[in-house]
């Protein structure tokens, strides 16, 4: 064979691999309004970037007509490529052969790549598409999962590891995104469940449908596995590429820089009026985000989930921060179980990936009641605490309004090593509320009073006055300063760069025991 001839056969047998299952098994793909595997790459790869690995790897497999059925590249696309100019490692499973399901071969490629990625210090992108283990190659499928897991938790605080879910993605297969940082999912089309509606119905007879029990909406609601929901594929992999922006490569390197036009120095006069004279009235700590990052753009996560506290990543003065605020516009923003496993999570991260901490406070406590002290409300709430504890990257905390109790040192209080803690004129730190202290410090004068609603009343404003403003913890220097809101954002950018060479370090261990 000539080399022209050998240079002829290449090509067609890279044809033969790109297109999969073949194009009845595509047009299939796309009846369901879904993408192939290389279509998703596409967009979520910088236009040329993508190198493919193993495009000529086929399943060994003989037993059950395997051999006859044999696809190029086997069901997943793997292989590096760049987002906005930056090394990613990917790989795609292709519904198109074998359903998507994992055998041998499919988790031998996915560990390469997942390896090359560790090794080289960039994030690794998984897209989910799957039906499952492959049946037919039995335990090697399953070890191959195990595999996979292995790796998962190895590069977990190394390297960024981000999942899309794009179709099913059901057993053991739901391990590995689980294991990684963040999972997005596209509404009406992507699902996740340890066992399906067939398996549920037959166990505990309750007749639900693969929406219902695994869709996007319900896990970036009720359960809290996904982080993001897309209207689309296509949005899902834009949003992916947003995400990408605001993280570093690895956990050796900061978070990209991106200069920005907005005023270092601006002031919003908006914020002081902001917090409602009435300390019971509720506003959206969103609002006070958007005033203060740059051009108001703030990338939340877990919007759905525990909306009691708002996260997610913005810019300062063009340094990315994570931001984590209590929302006293859900349950006047306490502290459930589900949001202290939320703000837990995300603390961890940043704190993993060298990215700066920004702690808006203002919460009157954590959440009472039986249900909750029964579901474990210590336990989870010691996860919160346990992950401003461990951090070590900048923290910077400004309370706004209300810090009671437990629940003002959990947030990123001086006394668990906050670099810099600021507040607005409006905040209150106490033990408790005004109403609350009264009614216990003064139950005999109440008692015996003539008026004893107008007298409360005298109390709560003395009291008020007296404990619940900020400048008794400034006199002790627990607050760095008390801040004129509108100057938060000069203020914020000031710290940022003021603490960009901060060092700090925990005690040498294999690591801590977090309350799990």
């Amino acid at each position: 064979m000539s080399n022209a001839a050998k240079i002829e056969h290449l090509r067609k047998l890279r044809e033969q691999a790109q297109l999969g299952g073949g194009p009845e098994r595509i047009e299939a793909q796309h009846k369901r309004g879904r993408l192939t595997a290389r279509e998703r790459l596409e967009l979520l790869l910088d236009k040329g970037s993508f190198r493919e690995t193993d495009m000529f790897v086929a399943h060994r497999t003989t037993d059950f007509g395997l051999d006859k059925r044999k696809y190029l590249g086997d069901s997943v696309v793997t292989g590096w490529g760049t987002i906005d100019g930056r090394l990613v490692y990917v790989f795609s499973q292709d519904f198109t052969v074998f359903g998507g399901s994992l055998g041998e071969v499919h988790a031998e490629k996915v560990c390469k790549i997942m390896d090359m990625a560790l090794k080289n210090g960039a994030p690794v992108i998984g897209l989910n598409d799957s039906g499952g283990a492959r049946i037919q190659e039995g335990v090697v499928s399953l070890g191959g999962y195990a595999d996979i897991f292995l790796r998962n938790t190895l590069a977990s605080g190394v390297i960024p590891q981000i999942s899309a879910i794009m179709g099913p993605c059901a057993g053991g297969a739901v391990y590995s995104p689980a294991l990684t940082d963040f999972i997005f999912m596209v509404r009406n089309s992507s699902y996740m469940f340890v066992t399906g509606p067939d398996v549920v119905k037959s166990v505990t007879h309750e007749d639900v449908s693969f929406e219902e029990l695994g869709g996007a909406e319900v896990h970036a609601s009720a359960s809290g596995v996904c982080h993001y929901v897309a209207d689309s594929e296509a949005d899902c992999l834009y949003m992916i590429r947003v995400l990408l922006s605001y993280l570093p490569q690895n956990n050796m390197e900061d978070p990209p820089f991106v200069p920005s036009s907005d005023d270092r120095l601006r002031t919003e006069a908006a914020l002081d009026t902001i917090i409602p004279e009435d300390p019971g009235k509720p506003y959206d700590a969103r609002d006070v985000i958007r005033l203060i990052v740059d051009d108001g753009v703030f990338f939340e996560l877990h919007e759905l989930f525990a909306p009691n506290i708002v996260v997610g990543f913005a810019r300062l003065g063009g340094h990315s921060v994570g931001i984590v605020a209590n929302q006293p516009s859900v349950l006047a923003g306490v502290l459930d179980i589900n949001s202290a496993d939320k703000a837990g999570r995300f603390v961890r991260f940043c704190d993993s990936f060298n990215i700066p901490i920004i702690t808006f406070v203002d919460l009157p406590g954590f959440l009472p009641g039986t249900a909750h002290e029964h579901g474990g409300i210590i336990r989870h709430g010691a996860k919160l605490l346990y992950a401003y504890c461990e951090a070590t990257v900048p923290k910077i905390t400004i309370i706004t309004r209300k810090a009671y109790g437990g629940a003002y040192d959990v947030m990123s209080s001086k006394h668990i090593r906050g670099d810099l803690n600021l507040a607005w004129p409006s905040a209150e730190l106490a033990v408790m509320g005004p109403e609350g202290a009264v009614n216990i410090i003064f139950r005999k004068e109440l008692s015996e009073a003539k008026d004893p609603d107008r007298r409360r009343a005298e109390l709560v404003a003395e009291y008020r006055e007296k404990l619940a403003n900020p400048y008794v913890a400034a006199s002790r220097g627990y607050l760095d300063d008390v801040i004129e809101p509108r100057h938060t954002r000069p203020r914020l950018i000031n710290a940022l760069e003021m603490l960009s060479n901060k060092r700090d370090a925990n005690p040498p261990k294999k690591h801590g025991n977090i309350p799990l």
